[in-house]
C-alpha cells in the first residue's frame, strides 16, 4: 500500500514560519521571492527554471516539472537544516 504524504504541519501556525526558512534558503541559493511575499517562492524558483507555474491552472505541467521545483526547494531546506543541526551539535560537545 503507498504512503499517503500529509501536507499538514505540526503546529498549524508554522506556516509564515515555514515559508520565511523556505525564502530565506532558497535565496542562500540565488532565488529571490517577491518582496514581503515569502510564500511564491515556489513562483520565483518554477521561473529560475524555466517552468511555467502560475497560482491557478497547472494542469499542464508534467510530473517531471512540478518534482524540480519541489524537490530544488525541499532539498535546499532540508540539507539547510542538517547544517544548523551539526553546527548544534557541535556546540554542545565539551
Amino acid at each position: 500500500m503507498a504512503r499517503r504524504s500529509s501536507r499538514r504541519l505540526v503546529v498549524p501556525d508554522a506556516h509564515h514560519g515555514v515559508d520565511q526558512f523556505k525564502a530565506q534558503v532558497m535565496r542562500q541559493q540565488g532565488v529571490e521571492a517577491p518582496e514581503g511575499r515569502p510564500d511564491l517562492i515556489k513562483y520565483a524558483v518554477a521561473q529560475s527554471l524555466g517552468i511555467p507555474l502560475s497560482p491557478s491552472n497547472n494542469g499542464n505541467l508534467t510530473t517531471e516539472q512540478a518534482g524540480k521545483i519541489g524537490g530544488q526547494i525541499g532539498g535546499a531546506m532540508v540539507r539547510e537544516m542538517i547544517k544548523m543541526a551539526q553546527q548544534q551539535l557541535a556546540q554542545r560537545r565539551p
